[in-house]
Protein backbone atom coordinates (compact mmCIF):
# COMPACT_ATOMS: atom_id res chain seq x y z
CA UNK A 1 0.00 0.00 0.00
CA UNK A 2 1.52 3.36 -0.98
CA UNK A 3 2.57 5.96 1.50
CA UNK A 4 0.01 8.25 2.85
CA UNK A 5 2.85 10.73 3.11
CA UNK A 6 5.34 10.24 0.71
CA UNK A 7 9.24 11.34 0.92
CA UNK A 8 8.65 14.59 -1.37
CA UNK A 9 5.65 15.50 0.28
CA UNK A 10 7.36 15.35 3.98
CA UNK A 11 10.32 17.31 2.69
CA UNK A 12 7.99 19.79 1.34
CA UNK A 13 6.04 20.53 4.58
CA UNK A 14 9.78 20.46 6.31
CA UNK A 15 10.56 23.17 4.01
CA UNK A 16 7.34 25.02 4.97
CA UNK A 17 7.56 24.58 8.05
CA UNK A 18 11.56 25.76 8.50
CA UNK A 19 10.39 28.75 6.66
CA UNK A 20 7.16 29.67 9.39
CA UNK A 21 9.76 28.92 11.96
CA UNK A 22 12.46 31.41 10.65
CA UNK A 23 9.28 34.07 9.97
CA UNK A 24 8.03 33.62 13.79
CA UNK A 25 11.51 33.77 14.93
CA UNK A 26 12.34 36.91 12.95
CA UNK A 27 16.11 36.39 13.33
CA UNK A 28 18.41 33.55 12.37
CA UNK A 29 18.38 30.73 14.20
CA UNK A 30 20.91 27.95 15.28
CA UNK A 31 20.68 24.24 13.39
CA UNK A 32 19.68 23.11 16.91
CA UNK A 33 16.95 25.69 17.14
CA UNK A 34 15.69 24.57 13.88
CA UNK A 35 15.77 20.97 14.78
CA UNK A 36 13.83 21.57 17.87
CA UNK A 37 11.05 23.96 16.57
CA UNK A 38 10.22 21.71 13.41
CA UNK A 39 10.52 18.70 15.58
CA UNK A 40 12.21 17.01 12.01
CA UNK A 41 15.50 14.55 11.92
CA UNK A 42 18.61 16.47 12.25
CA UNK A 43 20.00 14.60 8.38
CA UNK A 44 16.77 16.18 7.43
CA UNK A 45 17.12 19.76 8.59
CA UNK A 46 20.93 19.63 7.51
CA UNK A 47 20.01 18.24 4.36
CA UNK A 48 17.63 20.86 3.64
CA UNK A 49 19.77 23.79 5.00
CA UNK A 50 22.17 22.50 2.58
CA UNK A 51 20.03 22.63 -0.65
CA UNK A 52 18.32 25.67 0.12
CA UNK A 53 21.79 27.62 0.93
CA UNK A 54 23.07 26.71 -2.54
CA UNK A 55 19.98 27.81 -3.77
CA UNK A 56 20.22 31.42 -2.12
CA UNK A 57 17.01 31.02 -0.51
CA UNK A 58 18.69 30.72 2.67
CA UNK A 59 22.09 32.35 4.17
CA UNK A 60 24.23 30.39 6.73
CA UNK A 61 26.17 33.36 8.60
CA UNK A 62 29.47 33.08 9.76
CA UNK A 63 28.51 31.82 13.51
CA UNK A 64 26.68 28.97 11.77
CA UNK A 65 22.99 30.29 12.22
CA UNK A 66 20.65 30.09 9.55
CA UNK A 67 18.26 33.01 8.38
CA UNK A 68 16.17 34.00 4.96
CA UNK A 69 18.93 34.40 1.44
CA UNK A 70 18.48 37.08 -1.00
CA UNK A 71 16.61 35.10 -3.61
CA UNK A 72 13.38 35.18 -0.76
CA UNK A 73 13.33 38.97 -0.81
CA UNK A 74 13.35 38.98 -4.30
CA UNK A 75 10.63 37.05 -4.83
CA UNK A 76 9.28 39.07 -1.62
CA UNK A 77 9.59 42.45 -4.14
CA UNK A 78 7.91 40.42 -7.29
CA UNK A 79 4.90 39.81 -5.31
CA UNK A 80 4.67 43.23 -3.90
CA UNK A 81 5.15 44.58 -7.51
CA UNK A 82 2.01 42.15 -9.21
CA UNK A 83 -0.08 42.60 -6.10
CA UNK A 84 -2.35 45.31 -7.34
CA UNK A 85 -3.59 45.68 -3.81
CA UNK A 86 -0.51 45.96 -2.19
CA UNK A 87 1.18 48.33 -4.63
CA UNK A 88 -1.83 50.75 -4.76
CA UNK A 89 -1.77 50.63 -0.84
CA UNK A 90 1.79 51.47 -0.62
CA UNK A 91 1.63 54.50 -2.98
CA UNK A 92 -0.91 56.15 -0.83
CA UNK A 93 0.63 55.50 2.55
CA UNK A 94 3.61 57.12 1.23
CA UNK A 95 1.60 60.09 0.29
CA UNK A 96 -0.14 59.98 3.76
CA UNK A 97 2.99 59.74 5.83
CA UNK A 98 4.56 62.59 3.58
CA UNK A 99 1.77 64.71 4.59
CA UNK A 100 0.84 63.87 7.66
CA UNK A 101 4.16 62.18 9.74
CA UNK A 102 2.01 59.46 11.27
CA UNK A 103 2.55 55.84 10.87
CA UNK A 104 0.46 54.19 8.62
CA UNK A 105 -0.26 50.43 8.42
CA UNK A 106 -2.14 48.23 5.81
CA UNK A 107 -3.35 44.89 7.58
CA UNK A 108 -5.32 41.84 7.39
CA UNK A 109 -6.51 38.73 8.93
CA UNK A 110 -4.49 35.61 8.45
CA UNK A 111 -6.69 32.73 9.92
CA UNK A 112 -7.72 33.40 13.40
CA UNK A 113 -5.36 36.59 13.40
CA UNK A 114 -4.67 40.39 12.39
CA UNK A 115 -1.37 40.73 10.44
CA UNK A 116 0.44 44.16 8.81
CA UNK A 117 1.02 43.49 5.43
CA UNK A 118 2.58 46.85 4.60
CA UNK A 119 3.92 49.67 7.06
CA UNK A 120 5.49 52.68 6.73
CA UNK A 121 6.72 54.27 9.96
CA UNK A 122 7.04 58.09 10.73
CA UNK A 123 10.38 60.15 10.99
CA UNK A 124 9.44 61.34 14.22
CA UNK A 125 11.86 60.15 16.93
CA UNK A 126 8.74 58.71 18.84
CA UNK A 127 7.34 56.14 16.64
CA UNK A 128 4.19 53.32 16.98
CA UNK A 129 4.55 50.55 15.07
CA UNK A 130 3.77 46.92 14.41
CA UNK A 131 6.19 44.18 12.99
CA UNK A 132 5.03 43.76 9.49
CA UNK A 133 3.92 39.53 9.23
CA UNK A 134 3.56 39.40 13.15
CA UNK A 135 0.74 37.95 14.35
CA UNK A 136 -1.57 39.26 16.76
CA UNK A 137 -4.87 38.68 18.70
CA UNK A 138 -7.79 40.44 16.70
CA UNK A 139 -9.39 41.92 19.66
CA UNK A 140 -6.32 43.18 20.20
CA UNK A 141 -6.70 45.36 17.23
CA UNK A 142 -8.64 48.19 15.95
CA UNK A 143 -8.23 46.75 12.62
CA UNK A 144 -9.70 43.29 13.64
CA UNK A 145 -13.25 45.03 14.67
CA UNK A 146 -13.19 46.06 11.09
CA UNK A 147 -12.28 43.15 9.48
CA UNK A 148 -15.16 40.98 10.67
CA UNK A 149 -17.90 42.86 10.13
CA UNK A 150 -18.92 40.26 7.37
CA UNK A 151 -19.49 37.50 10.37
CA UNK A 152 -22.08 36.49 13.10
CA UNK A 153 -21.62 37.10 16.02
CA UNK A 154 -21.40 33.03 16.73
CA UNK A 155 -19.26 32.77 14.02
CA UNK A 156 -16.87 35.43 15.64
CA UNK A 157 -16.66 33.67 19.08
CA UNK A 158 -16.09 30.04 16.92
CA UNK A 159 -13.25 31.94 15.09
CA UNK A 160 -10.80 34.07 17.75
CA UNK A 161 -9.17 31.58 20.64
CA UNK A 162 -10.79 32.01 24.13
CA UNK A 163 -7.13 33.48 25.37
CA UNK A 164 -7.11 35.97 22.84
CA UNK A 165 -9.67 37.96 24.43
CA UNK A 166 -6.71 38.43 27.05
CA UNK A 167 -4.13 41.39 26.26
CA UNK A 168 -0.76 41.51 27.12
CA UNK A 169 -1.22 43.00 30.57
CA UNK A 170 -3.41 40.36 31.51
CA UNK A 171 -6.53 42.74 31.09
CA UNK A 172 -9.58 40.50 29.84
CA UNK A 173 -11.75 41.83 26.93
CA UNK A 174 -15.79 41.41 27.67
CA UNK A 175 -16.43 39.40 24.20
CA UNK A 176 -20.04 40.32 24.14
CA UNK A 177 -18.63 44.19 23.82
CA UNK A 178 -16.42 42.83 21.72
CA UNK A 179 -19.15 42.00 19.49
CA UNK A 180 -20.80 45.41 20.71
CA UNK A 181 -17.50 46.99 18.73
CA UNK A 182 -17.17 44.90 15.28
CA UNK A 183 -21.03 45.74 14.89
CA UNK A 184 -20.57 49.53 15.55
CA UNK A 185 -17.61 49.37 13.58
CA UNK A 186 -18.90 48.50 10.78
CA UNK A 187 -21.94 50.70 10.95
CA UNK A 188 -19.77 53.46 11.00
CA UNK A 189 -17.41 53.16 8.68
CA UNK A 190 -14.43 52.91 10.65
CA UNK A 191 -13.12 51.63 14.08
CA UNK A 192 -10.92 53.13 16.96
CA UNK A 193 -9.28 51.23 19.93
CA UNK A 194 -6.74 53.28 23.35
CA UNK A 195 -4.48 51.25 25.15
CA UNK A 196 -5.19 47.46 24.00
CA UNK A 197 -1.87 46.56 22.26
CA UNK A 198 -0.13 49.02 24.37
CA UNK A 199 -1.00 51.55 27.08
CA UNK A 200 0.11 54.63 25.14
CA UNK A 201 -1.20 53.92 21.79
CA UNK A 202 -4.44 55.19 19.60
CA UNK A 203 -5.10 52.71 16.71
CA UNK A 204 -7.58 54.06 13.85
CA UNK A 205 -9.03 52.15 11.04
CA UNK A 206 -10.81 52.25 8.38
CA UNK A 207 -11.57 49.34 5.89
CA UNK A 208 -11.09 48.44 2.06
CA UNK A 209 -13.52 46.87 1.09
CA UNK A 210 -14.31 44.41 -2.11
CA UNK A 211 -16.73 44.67 -4.65
CA UNK A 212 -18.97 42.54 -2.51
CA UNK A 213 -18.86 45.00 0.20
CA UNK A 214 -16.95 42.82 2.60
CA UNK A 215 -13.91 44.16 4.14
CA UNK A 216 -10.57 42.81 2.92
CA UNK A 217 -7.57 44.61 4.64
CA UNK A 218 -7.63 47.68 6.60
CA UNK A 219 -5.65 51.17 6.55
CA UNK A 220 -4.51 52.41 10.08
CA UNK A 221 -2.48 55.02 12.10
CA UNK A 222 -0.57 54.31 15.02
CA UNK A 223 -0.77 57.32 17.11
CA UNK A 224 0.19 58.20 20.80
CA UNK A 225 -3.14 58.34 23.25
CA UNK A 226 -2.16 62.18 23.67
CA UNK A 227 -3.26 63.24 20.36
CA UNK A 228 -5.91 66.01 20.42
CA UNK A 229 -9.36 65.58 19.54
CA UNK A 230 -9.16 67.86 16.39
CA UNK A 231 -6.15 66.16 14.87
CA UNK A 232 -7.35 62.59 15.37
CA UNK A 233 -10.99 64.07 13.80
CA UNK A 234 -8.62 65.18 10.65
CA UNK A 235 -6.48 61.75 10.65
CA UNK A 236 -9.66 59.58 10.55
CA UNK A 237 -10.60 62.05 7.50
CA UNK A 238 -7.73 60.94 5.86
CA UNK A 239 -7.31 57.72 6.55
CA UNK A 240 -11.64 57.04 5.60
CA UNK A 241 -10.55 58.94 2.34
CA UNK A 242 -7.67 56.80 1.01
CA UNK A 243 -9.37 53.71 2.14
CA UNK A 244 -12.58 54.34 0.16
CA UNK A 245 -10.03 54.79 -3.23
CA UNK A 246 -8.56 51.62 -2.63
CA UNK A 247 -12.12 50.18 -2.44
CA UNK A 248 -13.34 51.98 -5.43
CA UNK A 249 -10.37 50.04 -7.18
CA UNK A 250 -10.37 46.60 -5.50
Amino acid sequence: MPSANPPRARGVDRIIELFRQLHIARKPMTMRELIASTDAPRSSIYELVSLLTEADWLETLPDGSVFFGREMHYYGADYAMQNDLLRRAHQLMLELINRLGETVQLCILEGNKYTVVLSESSSRPFKITSDIGVKVPIPWTASGRLLLGHLSARDILDLIPAEDFTLADGRTIDSGQFLEDVKRAAQQGYSMTEGLSDSFTCCMAAPVLSRGGHAIAAFCFMVSRDTDEPRRQMLLRELIASAQKLSDLS
